[in-house]
């Protein structure tokens, strides 16, 4: 499956997408023309570089990667010195596309940075999850180009979900099949794929890192600010995939994508928040800058909302979508975030005051109480929404809508269903040891009895499999799962308010 290609554009000099003006698609030795060899650094050399260039997460929540880096390191050294490394390459964010990009036209710098902290932790090796197979024959193709040099890197396509890349989600998915995210607090740099301390970060922070080894520090430290050195790679209205130093006001970002600021901007997509027209005059491209008007660049995606569309409308829409992207295994995605489409859907409608005050109750109830951020992040978005757009929302709920069309200027993409299941390509990874299983082989559902707090809802959902004791818990820690009533035990998963059950091949 293919997917929406960005437009590309730079302020200034380009250093991740350089060469692409001249071609579509860096191969191996376009890229080592354009970018030179990579050098070979040791982990704390590693450490030293990301740590002297603030090089953060680009693919949320900005966490910084020298930290990253350095608990993989103590980790897989009180555990025997194994570890792995993991790309998150799945961009589940439609309002995103700066990650595509770089897998679709210069997979290589991507592949390198993970490779370089690879054979810097001697890990046993590197795992890219994609959700695209445009993006996987592009990174594949990569693979293949750089021939069985180095530590080996694998592709894994994965359900293309808003919740597969959260961490835990694409690390289940990769090895066991199912994206779903653990709702344990677990780090990865402790135990992640295969029980290995490993290193998970998303795309763009491999690229930039990879140029950041060749620059090295002060080179790079020469563009952007001085507090956030670098560039960095923005969506605009979820087309234009730009990269930027960092200090560039907002206004101009937008200016050259040939946009306004219009009724205000969403800053870092559907878990970010709306800044109004004021702010976004103001605003530069930068954790301080932005930090002021409470919002963060998250994944990069930068969503200006025009005058001739409807904000409610706007934001009904984007809340039902991602009501229907949850993993469905806890009680604040599986019921409080349709809850929450309902009651914003109500007040579009014009369902008076009361519907109003439903959103808000409904952002309270699933706020912090998610197994993973998609609940949060949701009623983060809808809550800056309502505080951003006051009238508008208090004229639909009183029936006096703008009158407005809702243009659809916060891109969605098909809800994709079921749940997701990994499908490798034939003979590769956890796909071709799955099939060397026997058939006959039994799932089993796994109770943590640190979490189960007695609710009884799994013997409900599955009797034939769970019984419980006269206390009312389950008499056992693990059952089978015979073939027939598989979807069922999934279903109790998911339902399990306490997050305790889990399904284990």
């Amino acid at each position: 499956m293919s997917g929406p290609v960005a437009s590309l554009a730079s302020v200034g000099p380009p250093r991740l997408l350089a060469g692409l003006h001249e071609v579509a698609r860096l191969d191996r030795v376009a890229h080592l023309t354009q970018h030179g060899s990579l050098p070979r650094l040791r982990a704390q050399e590693v450490v030293d570089l990301a740590e002297n260039i603030d090089l953060r997460g680009r693919g949320g929540a900005g966490f910084p990667f020298a930290r990253k880096m350095r608990a993989v390191v103590d980790s897989a050294r009180r555990r025997g010195g194994r570890s792995v490394v993991v790309v998150n390459g799945s961009e589940g964010e439609p309002s995103c596309l700066k990650d595509t990009a770089l897998l679709l036209q210069a997979p290589h710098l991507v592949i390198d940075g993970a490779v370089l902290a690879a054979t810097a932790l001697d890990a046993e090796g590197v795992w890219i999850g994609v959700t695209r197979g445009d993006v996987q024959r592009s990174v594949q193709a990569a693979v293949d180009e750089r021939g069985p040099t180095g530590p080996r890197v694998r592709v894994a396509m994965l359900p293309e979900r808003f919740v597969t890349g959260e961490s835990s989600s694409m690390i289940n998915g990769i090895g066991t099949g199912t994206t779903l995210p653990s709702g344990r607090k677990v780090r990865s740099s402790d135990s992640g794929l295969g029980g290995l301390p490993t290193l998970f970060s998303n795309t763009e922070t491999f690229a930039q890192l990879a140029v950041a080894a060749r620059l090295g520090a002060l080179e790079y430290r020469s563009a952007g600010l001085p507090a956030e050195p670098g560039t960095m790679l923005l969506t605009v209205a979820g087309s234009v995939v730009v990269e930027t130093p960092t200090g560039v006001p907002l206004p101009y970002i937008l200016q050259l994508c040939g946009l306004e600021i219009g009724q205000g901007v969403l800053i870092g997509g559907y878990h970010g928040t709306f800044i109004g027209p004021e702010a976004a005059w103001a605003a530069t491209i930068s954790r301080e800058s932005l930090a002021a008007f409470d919002a963060v660049l998250g994944a990069g995606a930068v969503l200006p909302v025009p005058e001739n569309t409807c904000p409610v409308g706007e934001t009904a829409r984007v809340a039902r979508w991602m009501a229907g992207e949850t993993a469905g295994q806890c009680g604040p995605c599986f019921l409080g975030l349709p809850s929450l489409a309902d009651a914003v859907d109500e007040v579009a409608a014009g369902g008076g005051m009361a519907a109003l005050d439903a959103v808000r109750t409904r952002i309270e109830t699933v706020t912090k109480r998610g197994a993973c951020s998609h609940p949060d992040g949701t009623s983060r978005f809808v809550k800056s929404a309502l505080e951003s757009f006051p009238e508008e929302f208090n004229d639909h709920a009183l029936g006096r809508g703008c009158g407005r069309p809702v243009a659809g200027v916060l891109p969605l993409m098909p809800e994709t269903g079921n749940l997701p299941v990994l499908a490798l390509p034939p003979g590769s990874g956890a796909s071709a040891q799955r099939k060397r299983e026997p058939a006959e082989k039994k799932e089993k559902l796994l109770v943590d009895w640190t979490l189960c707090q007695g609710h009884g809802l799994c013997a409900d959902i599955v009797p034939d499999v769970v019984r419980l004791g006269p206390d009312g818990y389950p008499s056992k820690a693990t059952y089978s799962v015979p073939g027939e009533v598989r979807q069922q035990a999934l279903r109790a998963v998911r339902r399990c308010p306490a997050l305790a059950l889990r399904i284990q091949n």
